[in-house]
């Protein structure tokens, strides 16, 4: 074994099949979007002809659908982190406190919508805020509120607002699982010398929980940020960006530019920019871990 990871042609023959995996499934598409986001090609096959930074002048300075569409992506990553993820730390320390097959059943359940088709979330969630037969506006005329009955996913002034919610309903299941696994990382002597030295339940969590989970808390917010702006099936399924561009998303934006308005050159751009983004995005997560690690 000492004689192989000697060698470095044996080194090399490990790692190559590796490295050009690597290459030809995730830099060399990069490359070739950066390459046609220069140009005006309507796809694969055409004609190209290049335009230099048309493409990203017209989208960072004309192009209001565009920042429309990453605006309420921030919103959707704002909403994961200001709302999401306090109550999946909250329920998180609940689960770890319940314990024995109490603490199983919950925890399955609350992960059943991370298992469940996106397809079908999104029909159910369609049927269930339907403005005619919805589930929803029956239980307000129910209940005796009729008057604030209505089309939910399909007015302006609440189509955002019920897809973001729907959104951070699904992903829930998987923000309580990161920090679940986290909060059963923490050695359980740390509480019991609190205990011993007079601190108790929220300032508990404040002074242990929360300090020590601060590696998985910014790995959290780069996800919340990441999976925001690259969300697409959902809102595809549900509103498709409508009405108007009230739900518009980055994913979906692009997609209509590539596909249904054969502006392939342009949604390339738009690519580039999502990469550049999470690559800042994930650049920042990293400093804050390391540094949270040498503060421990």
């Amino acid at each position: 074994m000492h004689k192989v990871l000697g060698n470095k042609m044996a080194i090399f023959l490990f790692v190559f099949p590796g490295i050009l995996l690597f290459m030809v499934t995730f830099l060399a598409p990069i490359v070739l979007s950066g390459y046609y986001s220069f140009t005006d090609t309507l796809g694969p096959g055409t004609d190209v002809k290049m335009v230099g930074l048309q493409n990203y002048q017209e989208l960072l300075f004309e192009d209001s659908r565009f920042w429309r569409s990453l605006m309420n992506a921030l919103l959707l990553g704002i909403g994961c982190i200001v709302l999401q993820h306090p109550i999946c730390i909250a329920f998180a320390i609940l689960l770890d406190r319940i314990g024995g097959k109490a603490e199983k059943v919950f925890r399955t359940i609350f992960f059943i919508p991370c298992v469940i088709s996106v397809v079908v979330i999104s029909r159910m969630w369609l049927s269930i805020l339907d403005p005619d037969f919805g589930i929803f506006n029956k239980i307000l005329d129910t209940i005796g509120l009729g008057f604030l009955q209505h089309a939910w996913l399909g007015d302006t002034s609440t189509a955002l607002g019920s897809l973001l919610f729907i959104l951070i309903w699904a992903g829930f299941g998987w923000g309580l699982l990161f920090y679940y696994a986290g909060i059963k990382g923490i050695p359980e002597e740390l509480y019991e010398a609190a205990h011993l030295d007079g601190a108790s339940g929220l300032k508990l969590h404040l002074k242990i929980t929360l300090p020590l989970l601060s590696p998985v808390i910014a790995v959290q917010v780069t996800l919340a940020i990441v999976t925001a702006l690259k969300q697409m099936e959902t809102v595809f399924l549900t509103t498709n960006g409508g009405p108007g561009d009230s739900t518009q998303f980055l994913a979906v934006y692009l997609y209509n530019k590539a596909f249904s308005a054969s502006q392939y050159g342009y949604a390339n751009a738009i690519s580039i920019l999502f990469i550049l983004v999470c690559l800042i995005a994930t650049y920042v997560s990293n400093k804050m871990i390391r540094s949270d690690i040498a503060e421990y």
